[in-house]
């Protein structure tokens, strides 16, 4: 028998199942760090985790609280300057994915970390862009994990923070931005890919359990499917003792209830 697992364990479970040990991965704070963290202690140990603070290979025992946290710098092979960070290394396209999160997605895959309502009188201020408007520009493809529901899957984003596939089509491409934008999104549902020709993320994995009418139900636009959507294969029992061991860990750091 299948192990208990919550919803949000099979999306960080999916999500770490994109990488590979020989990525470069620019990883996000929150649900990207989890991610890729979990791929590390797993199947990709030689996965090479960068932070925005400029922590390269960083091997962090704990999940990290910010770009900030010290566990990042006492545990990475080398630490370069924010400028060196984003200049040399992600600019100069040496980094193979990026791994991000959002506020608010559209269609297609654009991300708002901004503000949600209008900016002159906003009902929520957001922590913002931070890196992720070149991380998600200059990475040579992005991943994407976030919990999906109507307030955050839209019809039109309130503020586009980090380009992905623009209106869709070839607009990336015609905007000169040469690499391939998202080409995973995982959320507590579902996994999407972006459509060949228009770029719209369709649904091409279903979580077990999870219906069509379920996503439908938790997304702002009317959702595509793949032709011969399959179903996740569900955690097994080491992903999710590492996983619940790393959550474990960080609870204890930080001084919280395990």
């Amino acid at each position: 028998m299948t192990e208990p697992y919550t919803a949000n364990e099979m999306m960080t479970v999916a999500a770490a199942r994109a990488l590979r040990n020989d990525d470069v991965c620019f990883v996000g704070i929150g649900l990207p760090s989890a991610a890729c963290n979990l791929a590390r202690l797993t199947h990709a140990p030689g996965i090479t985790l960068i932070y925005e603070s400029g922590t390269i290979a960083t091997r962090p025992n704990v999940l990290p609280l910010s770009i900030g946290d010290g566990e990042l710098c006492e545990t990475a092979l080398t630490t370069v300057s924010v400028p060196e960070m984003f200049r040399y290394w992600l600019q100069g396209g040496r980094i193979t994915v990026g791994f991000l999160s959002a506020a608010q997605i559209d269609r297609f895959a654009n991300l708002n970390t901004t503000v949600i309502g209008p900016c002159d009188h906003p009902k929520t201020r957001l922590p913002g862009g931070g890196g992720a408007p070149e991380i998600a520009t200059a990475c040579g493809k992005i991943f994407i994990v976030m919990s999906q529901s109507r307030r955050s899957f839209v019809e039109r984003l309130d503020f586009i923070t980090s380009l992905s596939h623009g209106e869709g089509s070839d607009h990336r491409r015609r905007l000169g931005v040469t690499t391939k934008g998202p080409t995973r999104l995982v959320t507590d549902l579902a996994i999407f890919e972006p459509d060949p020709e228009s770029r719209e993320m369709t649904v091409t994995s279903l979580h077990p359990g999870v219906t069509h009418p379920a996503v439908r139900d938790a997304t702002g636009w009317p959702v595509r499917f793949a032709s011969g959507v399959t179903e996740t294969a569900p955690p097994t029992a080491d992903e999710l003792a590492v996983l619940r061991e790393l959550h474990r860990r960080t609870a204890t750091a930080h001084g919280k209830a395990a």
